[in-house]
C-alpha cells in the first residue's frame, strides 16, 4: 500500500499538479508580503555583477525565484534529479526560472547523481549570460557551505552573490535543513551583502578562505533579514 501511494505521488500527473499549486501558492506569498531590501539599491549594485552565481541556504529556497524581478534577468536554478525534486522543477519553470538537473556539492563528489553534467551545464549557462542559483550548503549539513559554488566561480570567473530572502510569517519543518514554509500576509526582506570572487588559479587554501567567506556572508545576511522583519530569533533556526 505504501509503495502504491508513493508511486502515485511520484506520477507525472501528480508532480505537475503539485508543481502548479506550489508555484501559485508562492506567487500569493510574494504578492501579499511587503518586502524591504538591504541595501535599498541592491539591484543597482548587483546588475553590474551579472551573470552571477546566486547562493542561499538550503531550506530557505522557496521564494528565491522572485529574486528575478526583470525579464532581462535570465536565471537557471540547480534542482536535484531525484524524482521528489520534479515538482520543484515544474514550480520553478512556471515562475519563469530555467532548471539544471543534477546534484550539488557532496563534499566535492560531483560524480554523484549527475553532478559532473550539472556542473558543466552551470558553467555553460554562465558563459551564455544566465544567472545561476544554487544552495550553498552540503546536503545533510545545514549552514555549512560546500565547495561547489567555489569551484563553479573558479571555473567560470563569475562572482558568487550570497543572499537571504525571508518572511516574518512562516512554518518551519523539523528536518535536517529546518525547511521554512513562507506564509502570506506579512513582511519580507531580501538581503545581499557583497560578492565573492574566486581567482582562476585558487589553490586549496584560497578556496577554503572563499568558502568560509560565503558561509559568513550567508549567516550575516540571514541574521539581518530576520531582524528586518522583526523575527531576530528565527535566524538561529
Amino acid at each position: 500500500m505504501k509503495r502504491l501511494l508513493r508511486d502515485f505521488l511520484r506520477s507525472s500527473f501528480v508532480q505537475r499538479a503539485l508543481g502548479w499549486l506550489a508555484a501559485e501558492y508562492l506567487r500569493l506569498v510574494w504578492l501579499t508580503n511587503r518586502f524591504v531590501y538591504d541595501p535599498v539599491d541592491i539591484y543597482a549594485r548587483v546588475e553590474p555583477e551579472m551573470p552571477g552565481i546566486f547562493v542561499f541556504w538550503h531550506g530557505q529556497h522557496f521564494l528565491t525565484p522572485f529574486i528575478k524581478t526583470k525579464e532581462s534577468y535570465r536565471a537557471k536554478v540547480l534542482i536535484s534529479r531525484h524524482r521528489d525534486g520534479e515538482f520543484n522543477a515544474i514550480a520553478a519553470e512556471r515562475l519563469g526560472i530555467g532548471t539544471i538537473r543534477g546534484s550539488g556539492d557532496h563534499g566535492g563528489a560531483f560524480h554523484r547523481k549527475g553532478g559532473v553534467g550539472a556542473f558543466k551545464e552551470m558553467v555553460r549557462a554562465l558563459e551564455e549570460g544566465w544567472n545561476v542559483a544554487t544552495t550553498a550548503d552540503v546536503p545533510k549539513r545545514a549552514r555549512v557551505a560546500g565547495l561547489g559554488a567555489i569551484m563553479l566561480a573558479r571555473e567560470s570567473g563569475r562572482p558568487i552573490l550570497p543572499f537571504a530572502m525571508v518572511t516574518s510569517r512562516f512554518a518551519r519543518l523539523k528536518n535536517w535543513d529546518s525547511t521554512t514554509i513562507n506564509l502570506p500576509f506579512g513582511r519580507g526582506a531580501v538581503v545581499g551583502i557583497e560578492a565573492v570572487y574566486v581567482p582562476p588559479d585558487a589553490d586549496a587554501e584560497t578556496m577554503e578562505k572563499c568558502r568560509l567567506q560565503v558561509e559568513t556572508l550567508l549567516n550575516e545576511a540571514t541574521r539581518r533579514a530576520y531582524a528586518a522583519v522583526g523575527r531576530p530569533e528565527a535566524a538561529l533556526g
